[in-house]
């Protein structure tokens, strides 16, 4: 058998024994559901040359290289890095609960304002110019290593040399993302979500804080003045020697004077570096405010001029199912989607459009399943507090009980009509819509798929409103 003193080259490496190709490398990696060790015959089958795989593992082609690793996983992003060489000049990465795909977004729609070729990388797959270029169809926002460095060196390769991507938990738990020459590092927000995964918040808190304590490139750290946990992060970037740029209403480089809603979305006076400035921002809510601060912070990092980033934060775009107005009917009533599905985030966008409400405000949301069942009554009290109409539906079941899921969310929300057909709870609450009414569709926004078992069928939340909408009249 192969030494791993031997040098041996390779032709390509994956996690995915289906993609092995003569003379690749195989990690193979222990998942939730699977264990890639299982595969390693396969890989070989297909050509594998060198496998990748924890301490302990036995293999018996002689011809085949074997490298044992305490961390797999890490290796592996460490060697994609190697692999593909070439990044990008200027990467920023965004982590947090929420807001991580609005703020990386903000960022490249800055940066191409200001004239850089720019990319981002995320739950919207990868975004050059505003144009979707690539999608992760395995549902993941954060893509695995060697597809990621994979990417990375594509965008370089095309003298795209400012990217914006988002840093999930799973993946900085996951050593997705090591390797990787990140300079610029955001923090959003820490709220619930993924405890089926962590278990706790702590470990949730411990897998984003490797954002700024594990990556060695990092100059600056953009934080959340106004959480919890900012104290506790701006001491780890302190003693890891980054700049630290605050942002918020107790922001000290970025300060959020005051925001006041208007009919085309909010008129922001912020304080940046001592100065005042006025922004008319086209987005709805508090919490667009805060991701828009973020890219500001981002923005300026990156060192560009803050009159030149004041100036294309006038023109940004919401992003795809993201508080997106899907149709206002004849009678005045507005349909929106919205990709919130954890409590902080539902509170969020729901408390965005009371000001925009005149008369009643609905809700249509359900939650996933397989995943942290904790949130789901929590995400029922929250509509049951601050909608005038609820309807509970399904959401993306997965492999879980449908029945079992609305049930959770009803606990704390009792009144709420349940409907368990996706497209006929739409149906029914754009029915319902009376002049002066707002409707939100919640939980699945940009998505195009419904998961149900281990299925995914056609379904779009933007698609069926417009359906329904179109039934009663369109403006």
């Amino acid at each position: 058998m192969p030494t791993s003193s031997q040098q041996i080259e390779i032709t390509g490496l994956t996690e995915d024994s289906r993609k092995v190709k003569t003379g690749f490398l195989f990690a193979a990696m222990q998942g939730t559901k699977t264990d890639g060790v299982n595969y390693i015959d396969d890989a070989i089958k297909r050509g594998a040359s060198v496998i990748l795989a924890p301490l302990g593992t036995k293999i018996s082609n002689k011809d085949v290289l074997l490298i044992e690793d305490e961390n797999p996983r890490k290796r592996m992003a460490l060697m994609a890095s190697c692999f593909y060489g070439k990044q990008p000049e200027n990467i920023a990465a965004v982590t947090g609960t929420n807001g991580k795909t609005s703020v990386s977004d903000f960022v490249r729609q800055i940066w191409k304002y200001l004239g850089k070729k720019s990319a981002s990388i995320g739950t919207l797959g990868v975004k050059i110019s505003g144009e979707k270029t690539l999608s992760f169809d395995d549902g993941i926002t954060t893509p695995d290593s060697s597809r990621l460095h994979k990417i990375l060196k594509n965008l370089a390769d095309n003298d795209i040399n400012h990217v914006a991507m988002e840093a999930t938990s799973h993946g900085l738990a996951m050593h997705r993302l090591d390797g990787v020459k990140i300079k610029i590092a955001a923090f959003t927000n820490l709220t619930r979500d993924h405890l089926d995964y962590h278990k706790d918040m702590d470990n949730y808190l411990s897998a984003k804080k490797r954002l700024f304590s594990d990556f060695i490139n990092i100059e600056t750290a953009v934080l959340n003045a106004d959480i919890p946990e900012f104290e506790a992060l701006a001491e780890i970037c302190e003693e890891r020697g980054h700049e630290i740029i605050s942002y918020g209403i107790n922001g000290k480089e970025i300060r959020i004077i005051e925001q006041t809603p208007n009919n085309s979305g909010q008129l922001l006076k912020l304080e940046i570096l001592g100065k005042q400035y006025s922004v008319e921002l086209p987005l709805a809510g508090a919490f667009q405010a805060m991701n828009t601060a973020c890219a500001i912070g981002i923005s300026l990092a990156d060192g560009n001029d803050i009159n030149k980033i004041i100036e294309a934060v006038n023109h940004l775009k919401g992003v795809a199912g993201r508080i997106e107005k899907v149709a206002t009917l004849k009678n005045r009533a507005e349909i929106y989607v919205d990709f919130a599905h954890t409590p902080d985030a539902l509170e969020n966008v729901l408390n965005a459009l009371r000001p925009h409400t005149k008369e009643k405000l609905a809700v249509v949301f359900g939650c996933g399943g397989d995943r942290d069942k904790g949130k789901r009554p929590l995400m029922g009290e929250i509509a049951a507090r601050l909608c005038d109409r609820v309807t509970i539906t399904d959401d993306n079941p997965r492999t879980e009980n449908p029945e079992a899921i609305r049930a959770d969310v009803l606990r704390l929300c009792p009144e709420a009509v349940e409907i368990s057909d996706r497209a006929e709870a739409i149906n029914l609450a754009v029915s319902h819509l009376k002049s002066g009414d707002v409707l939100v569709i919640a939980g699945k926004g940009h998505e195009t798929g419904q998961k149900i078992g281990n299925k995914i069928h056609p379904f779009d939340d933007k698609e069926q409103a417009l359906l329904a909408a179109t039934k009663i009249g369109i403006r």
